[in-house]
This record gives structure tokens, C-alpha cells and sequence, in this order.
């Protein structure tokens, strides 16, 4: 045992470490060419990219899952470790179809893996994901908010509509009502005089009462001086 950790495992790990210095060192020089290759590479899929769709569209469609999730999210290099063998088929794939680029990721795919390689991979996925249709889960949310604007336009114009009538309703109140104010005025003077001739009718007898026994007086009065020269 004190032989194994002592004398063999340390040989092991000299030769593992010789084993990925070399692999990195391999990586490095891939990535470096694919880097100068960039500028003809855009250039190539902007020409053909029409042409690629369908096809890349295919390809994508017959991936598994989780490797459509990191062509589309490209977030963790860790992604690319887990689906190893998805990602070298992809890319073989894209290769047999003359996508820019995929031939040469490919070649050095097949060196050092893809892991090593997560630049120039996750490069190749942002080339791809703009080929692909938008899913019917980013399409239904951005028709749901246009349905609720709209339908928020439609209850904002109909509550206009009824503050407009509400306001109409109260003018023509307001105007109603200061008719019947300036009417008024002219109503009760008449009302008055109607209510004053009874009065004065019901107090003319009372003087024509008074009137008549005076002069029922004054007539035997005027009698008798007309009588007294007779005498």
C-alpha cells in the first residue's frame, strides 16, 4: 500500500498532468486559429445563412433537450461537460451541411473536446440561435401584453365617454335649474297681486257699512231744515 501511494500514484498523476498540459496547450492553438478564421467565418454565414435555415433549423429540431437549452442560453461551460457527446454530434452535424465555421470546430472537437473549446462552440451556438423561429412561449406573452393594452385603450376610452356624458348630464342640470331661477322673480309679483285683490275686495264693505248709517243720519237732519220755512 505505502508502495502504491509512494511510488506508482505519483507516476500516474506526472503522466495525467504531461497528458492535460498538452491538451490545454493543443486548445489554446485551436482557439487561436479559430479567432483569426472569425472575420471570413461572419462573412461566409451572412452569405449563406438563407440557405442554412431550414437545414440548421432541422438539426436543431432533432437535438435533445438539454442541448437545445445551451445553444440557446450559452451560459455555463459546465453545460457543454454534461452534454459532451451531444455537442460533438451537433457540431459533426453542422459540419456535413457546410455550416461556417463547424468543420474546423469539429476537427478540433475530435483533438481536445469540446470543453477545452467552449469559445469557439458557444460562438457557433450564437450563429445557430439566430437562425432558429422564436418559440410559441416568447410569442404568447407579447401578444398577451398587446391584448392588454388594447383592451386597457378600450376601458380608458369608455370611461372618457362617460365622464364626457356625466359632465353633459350636469350642464344641462345647471342650466335647468338657473331658468328656473330667473322665472322665479316674475312668478311671485303676479302671485302677489292675486293674493292682495281679495284683501282689498273683503275691505271695501266694511267702508260702505260705515258710509251708510251717517248718511241715514244726515237725511232726517236735511229733512227737517228743509221743513222749518214751510212753518
Amino acid at each position: 500500500m505505502d508502495y502504491w501511494k509512494t511510488k506508482v500514484l505519483p507516476k500516474i498523476k506526472v503522466v495525467f498532468a504531461k497528458g492535460g498540459n498538452a491538451k490545454k496547450a493543443a486548445a489554446a492553438e485551436l482557439i487561436k486559429s479559430f479567432d483569426e478564421s472569425k472575420e471570413g467565418i461572419n462573412g461566409e454565414f451572412e452569405e449563406k445563412k438563407a440557405d442554412l435555415q431550414p437545414k440548421v433549423v432541422e438539426i436543431y429540431e432533432a437535438a435533445p433537450a438539454p442541448l437545445k437549452v445551451l445553444i440557446k442560453d450559452r451560459a455555463k461551460v459546465s453545460g457543454i461537460k454534461k452534454n459532451s457527446a451531444a455537442v460533438t454530434k451537433f457540431v459533426d452535424d453542422l459540419a456535413k451541411i457546410e455550416f461556417p465555421g463547424a468543420k474546423q470546430l469539429s476537427e478540433g472537437i475530435a483533438k481536445v473536446g469540446p470543453a477545452l473549446l467552449s469559445g469557439p462552440v458557444f460562438a457557433t451556438f450564437e450563429k445557430v440561435s439566430t437562425l432558429l423561429p422564436a418559440d410559441e412561449e416568447e410569442i404568447k406573452p407579447k401578444e398577451a401584453t398587446a391584448a392588454a393594452a388594447e383592451e386597457e385603450k378600450k376601458e380608458e376610452a369608455a370611461a372618457a365617454a362617460a365622464t364626457d356624458a356625466a359632465g353633459e348630464e350636469k350642464k344641462e342640470e345647471a342650466e335647468e335649474k338657473k331658468e328656473e331661477e330667473a322665472a322665479a322673480p316674475a312668478d311671485e309679483p303676479a302671485a302677489a297681486a292675486g293674493e292682495s285683490a281679495p284683501a282689498a275686495a273683503e275691505a271695501e264693505p266694511p267702508v260702505e257699512a260705515a258710509a251708510t248709517p251717517a248718511a241715514a243720519e244726515a237725511a232726517p237732519a236735511k229733512a227737517e231744515e228743509e221743513e222749518a220755512p214751510k212753518a
